[in-house]
């Protein structure tokens, strides 16, 4: 019996393992869709053509519109979000995204925009190369982080060396390697830090992550009072579920650390990242940033003994007092974590997030919430047909 028990845990370990590298990479679909794009961006001067047209330019600094901002290297997934968007919209010719990616996908993105405009919608596309601000003096901390040879090694390296499975539950161990996903080190992921500094012009912003789908008109954000609060966001500590709904700082700090103890309230409740409403105004009278870098230094310095996961034990530090709850109806989380959610809820959301490893344009996705993300996919478009999305 006891060698019985001993098999069936080693399985499960190494079910884990197998679901967390099927995470970590990339689908053969989407890889290809990126290369064909960006082939065609060096080949046909339409997939070059400026984004937006020179006469709607004003528009992305204008306030009177309704700006979205994603930052993502998941073309596929941008795709979905900015059509969700559109055809959920009961105004779209307010929306206007404005959409960051790395240089390696800045010519696919852009072929994929620029082939596929999504009218009345307005979407800009930039790389991070071509923001001025973004230098190496106004980011030391991330460069520091992408570049430390213990940090990269903890989140591209052997991810079983050195643990001790027989100390560990099952559910523990998923936890260390959701918190060992390489995302977490890449710039795209910290970026939302630095909106106001990169939309210098903009008042108020929805930051949207890549594995949401909208699906309900969202222009409504735009009038919620924050009553001078910086970030709109939905809670998650008054849920009944265990992985998703019921997070406070205990979940995300380290209060072993005596830097954590000292600062922070183990009950105080957790917010979620993926769809936030931003008041940029309010936010540039802030040492939010500030706060963000010398925190992800101290962890830094600590060898991440404070907390592992991202970057949101950051941000709920750094947005610490400057965070107004919105109703939890616009945004829906953990739909890449629970194959028991409840469909209706699903239905009924404004923002279903696949937050977790089961996104829905891998094979692990859960089939029965994969149809709310796939209907938003342009099957009939050549590249995605020819690159066989989805097919096996």
């Amino acid at each position: 019996m006891e060698k019985f028990e001993r098999e069936i845990r080693e399985s499960k370990f190494a079910e884990l393992m197998n679901k967390h590298f099927a995470a970590s990479s990339i689908p053969k679909g989407i890889h290809c869709l990126s290369l064909r794009l960006t082939d065609e961006y060096s080949s046909n001067a339409h997939a070059r053509r400026q984004l937006p047209s020179p006469e709607l330019l004003p528009v992305l600094s204008n306030n009177s519109y309704h700006h979205f901002v994603l930052a993502t290297d998941n073309i596929l997934a941008a795709s979905v979000v900015v059509n969700s968007a559109v055809q959920s919209s009961l105004e779209p010719e307010k929306i206007v995204f404005h959409i960051i990616t790395d240089k390696k996908t800045y010519a696919g993105m852009h072929s994929w925009f620029a082939l596929n405009p999504v009218y009345p919608a307005i979407v800009e596309v930039k790389g991070v190369h071509q923001f001025d601000w973004l230098t190496r003096e106004n980011v030391p901390v991330l460069e520091a982080v992408e570049n430390h040879n213990g940090i990269r090694n903890y989140y591209h390296g052997n991810h079983v060396a050195g643990a001790n499975l027989s100390d560990t539950t099952p559910r523990t161990f998923a936890s260390k390697l959701q918190a060992r996903s390489p995302k977490y080190i890449s710039l795209l992921n910290h970026l939302r830090i630095y909106l106001p500094e990169l939309f210098p012009n903009l008042d108020k912003v929805v930051f949207l992550d890549d594995d949401i789908v909208i699906q309900r008109d969202l222009s409504p954000l735009w009038e919620i009072d924050l009553y001078g609060k910086v970030n709109g966001a939905v809670e998650t500590c008054k849920g009944e579920d265990e992985w998703v709904m019921s997070k406070r700082f205990r979940n995300y700090f380290n209060f072993s650390h005596p830097l954590i103890a000292k600062h922070l309230d183990p009950d105080e409740c957790a917010w979620a990242y993926g769809m936030n409403i931003f008041d940029l105004r309010a936010w540039r009278k802030t040492d939010i940033r500030e706060t963000y870098h010398s925190w992800l230094k101290e962890n830094l310095k600590s060898n991440l003994t404070m907390w592992k996961l991202g970057t949101l034990p950051p941000a709920l530090i750094a947005f610490k007092g400057h965070v107004r709850p919105i109703d939890p109806s616009w945004h829906m989380l953990g739909l890449g974590y629970q194959i028991k959610t409840d469909v209706e809820k699903v239905k009924r959301a404004a923002v279903i997030h696949y937050n977790g490893q089961s996104k829905p344009w891998l094979q692990i996705g859960f089939e029965h919430l994969r149809p709310f993300w796939t209907k938003y996919v342009n099957y009939s478009n050549d590249f995605v047909r020819n690159c066989h999305i989805l097919d096996s």
